[in-house]
């Protein structure tokens, strides 16, 4: 097998996808997890505290699959053993409209994804609500619920960066050998879901104030380092990126419409707006430090 491909933002050589096949054949591997556990040790692919990255290994071996390049078991779970990606649910009655001022609603906090329980709320209502349906999110990542009074108006979804985009490899004034060893201290807003029955003017922005007071300190915690930048993509002709403009987010132009694992470049995607929110002031500096 030639060639190279990426997944998650790593590549993998041809022997890296023969390697992946051999393991999706092996009998003492009889789940993904395992699989991806397995693939991780033998890679060496590790986050900054050394530990497996298994959750962008278990993305990865969904998109090979996805791409024809191997073969998995069938899911472990028996409850999604038909289910393809993205998941859309069927949103039934909506709950009574929530229309105040954003004053009068108490506190709004950030809550984080903690619990089994949350984790299955999150993804529901994406599922349920979100214009792109839940699929899962792509490497490290932190979830969100935005609440006011316990209950949940909004929600946020932060996961790895795209390894090539452009108008932001211009912005940070990156090389290919710099981006892929600083490529982890971005990340990306791949998710924000305002509830349909929520309409309180400015509580978009204000998530997104709170998210960028917080997220560093959470990445930090979960997963050793800080992140100095955070990116977001906004389909252009069904969003105006209103609410990252009012919450300080640059745009930096737009996408070709390639896509991750567009390789022929045809271009067949819809174009999104590129917007991007230092987190650090010297953030160049970080970024574009001697590999």
């Amino acid at each position: 097998m030639n060639g190279t491909y990426c997944y998650c933002g790593r590549d993998f050589s041809g022997a890296d996808i023969a390697l992946v096949a051999e393991l999706c054949k092996d009998p003492a591997l009889p789940t993904r997890a395992s699989i991806a556990r397995e693939l991780c040790t033998r890679l060496g692919w590790v986050d900054q505290m050394s530990r497996p990255k298994t959750m962008s290994a278990r993305v990865a071996l969904l998109r090979m699959a996805d791409d024809g390049l191997i073969v998995l078991p069938p899911p472990a779970n028996a409850n999604n053993a038909n289910r393809r990606w993205p998941w859309r649910a069927d949103p039934g009655p909506l709950p009574d409209r929530i229309q105040v001022p954003l004053d009068r609603l108490g506190p709004v906090a950030l809550h984080p994804v903690s619990s089994r329980a949350e984790s299955a709320q999150w993804n529901e209502l994406i599922a349920s609500h979100h214009y792109l349906g839940y699929s899962p999110l792509p490497g490290a990542q932190r979830r969100y619920f935005v609440t006011a009074s316990g209950e949940p108006l909004a929600l946020i979804g932060i996961s790895a960066a795209a390894w090539s985009c452009k108008p932001r490899d211009d912005f940070i004034g990156w090389d290919p050998k710099r981006r892929a060893a600083r490529l982890h201290l971005v990340v990306g807003n791949s998710r924000f879901l305002v509830l349909p029955w929520v309409r309180v003017p400015n509580l978009a922005s204000a998530s997104l104030g709170l998210l960028a007071r917080r997220i560093g300190a959470d990445w930090q915690a979960a997963y050793g380092y800080r992140p100095v930048l955070m990116e977001t993509f906004v389909e252009s002709g069904r969003f105006k990126g209103t609410s990252y403009r009012a919450a300080g987010w640059v745009h930096l132009g737009q996408t070709t419409g390639r896509g991750k694992l567009d390789r022929e470049h045809r271009g067949s995607l819809t174009r999104k707006d590129v917007y991007c929110l230092p987190l650090a002031a010297d953030f160049r500096r970080h970024l574009t430090a001697r590999p």
